[in-house]
């Protein structure tokens, strides 16, 4: 019996010149929480990865900065 594939196979072709614009379009296009959920899952996954476990405290650092996209 052959096996359904369940997620389709995508591949999007992009300009290298154009990719971290369109990262940064992407971002700006998620609410502040969908930024930070990821975020946090990136920095689980690294640290589970890293040491087994995820840290039961973490320093609390927030920056802000104005993102320009440059079109061109």
């Amino acid at each position: 019996m052959k096996a359904t594939r369940k997620i389709a196979l995508v591949v999007n072709h992009v300009k290298m010149n154009e990719e971290d614009a369109l990262d940064i379009e992407f971002w700006l296009s998620k609410t502040p929480g969908e930024r930070l959920a990821e975020v946090v899952r990136l920095r689980r996954n690294y640290y589970t990865g890293l040491n087994g476990s995820f840290p039961e405290k973490m320093e609390k650092a927030v920056s802000w900065r104005e993102m320009h996209i440059h079109k061109g």
